[in-house]
């Protein structure tokens, strides 16, 4: 058995240690990044349920249409498996029967309420008669914050393929270009320089006055001489995420661009330096947001810091006011403030960072300052 498939029974024994240790008798998971990250299974959500329900001293149990049953044979762990056919009718039978193996009914099972839908949360509730559902959002949280070498090492691959694309699409950045233009050759170049092929994110290229919208779609809107240009993109390594913003000058900009732009900077500077095993999330948000106050713009840093990198884009920790996690080696996350002057054009300078035990590491090392493109 190699690592890999070991590493996948480690996970499955913490998340059965943590259920024991809670108030859930089961775990039900749709498709997605915690199913991944404990199964290595992938799946796409469609109009066939698919289910996996996790409870402390038992297999994994996994309900899957007939067309799936391949993906799940020659696994290194047991797995107990419910496959139904094409007729919808039929498919609670196969619910019904996963749940008396489970035992869920009348118990109380955990979800993920962003990633459960409608669609398997109605097959549970009918098949586990009077059991009740609440997010366990805290327990999966736990499991994946920390991330262990392999992991880093992917997110590391993420923004070094990220940061390549970037170098690459930018010679070709000229006024009269859209910002869909951009994008569309951004997107391309991490494709050429090995990204996964589905991102976390698509990227956000957003010029002059829309660049004032920290999650702005990219438009029609031409390249102009004295834009401000954001470009927020990533790419994924193995499935993890980069997630990295630089803001450019096209030409010559409005002193109070450059101005901004320098204070971002600073900003993003003051925050990267403190992070360290031991201090809160939130001291690295009062780091990022004082510079930008004392500087007199702290109205126009309307967003938290940063968040949480792994398989998702967002996810824990969130590096935000009142947030009172003590960070840990392992924990990665992103450092994003920006300036941003309605109507007129916005800076954001984003970074991912490692905790280390001895302080931490930048995935990312673009240069930082606002650079003129021609």
């Amino acid at each position: 058995m190699n690592s890999k498939n070991n590493l996948f029974i480690q996970r499955q024994t913490r998340l059965a240690s943590a259920l024991a240790n809670s108030k859930f008798t089961a775990l039900a998971l749709n498709p997605g990044p915690s199913l991944i990250y404990l199964t290595g299974l992938h799946f796409h959500l469609m109009e066939r349920p698919v289910v996996a329900i996790f409870t402390p001293g038992s297999p994994p149990t996994l309900i899957i249409p007939e067309l799936e049953a391949a993906k799940v044979s020659g696994l290194p762990y047991p797995l107990n498996v419910f496959t139904y056919g094409e007729d919808p009718e039929k498919w609670l039978e196969t619910f019904d029967q996963a749940a008396k193996t489970t035992g869920t009914a009348g118990k109380t099972v955990g979800i993920e309420p962003t990633r459960l839908r409608l669609l398997e949360f109605r097959f549970l509730k009918m098949a586990a008669g009077n059991a009740r559902f609440q997010s366990a959002e805290t327990i999966l949280s736990e499991l994946r914050i920390r991330k262990d070498e392999s992991e880093i090492a992917a997110l590391r691959q993420a923004a070094v393929i990220a940061q390549r694309a970037l170098q690459a699409t930018l010679p070709l950045i000229k006024p009269g270009l859209t910002e869909r233009q951009i994008a569309s050759m951004l997107t391309i170049q991490l494709y050429q320089q090995g990204s996964d092929p589905e991102f976390s994110f698509t990227p956000i290229v957003s010029s002059g006055p829309n660049s004032a919208n920290p999650h702005a779609v990219p438009s029609d809107r031409e390249l102009k001489a004295g834009d401000l240009l954001v470009i927020d993109w990533g790419a994924m390594a193995q499935g993890y995420t980069s997630d990295i913003t630089r803001t450019f000058a096209i030409g010559e900009v409005d002193e109070e661009f450059s101005r901004i732009a320098k204070i971002v900077e600073e900003s993003n500077t003051a925050a990267r330096k403190i992070v360290r095993h031991g201090i809160k999330a939130e001291e690295i948000d009062q780091a990022a947001r004082r510079v930008i106050e004392e500087a007199g713009y702290g109205a126009y840093f309307i967003h938290r810091t940063g968040h949480g990198l792994g398989m998702e884009g967002h996810e824990s920790p969130y590096i935000r006011a009142g947030n009172q996690l003590i960070l840990e080696p392992g924990m990665v996350f992103t450092i994003e403030p920006g300036i941003y002057l309605p109507g007129r054009g916005g800076v954001r300078i984003e970074d991912d960072i490692v905790v280390k035990a001895g302080g931490s590491e930048s995935l990312t090392d673009l240069p930082r300052q606002l650079i003129t493109l021609p």
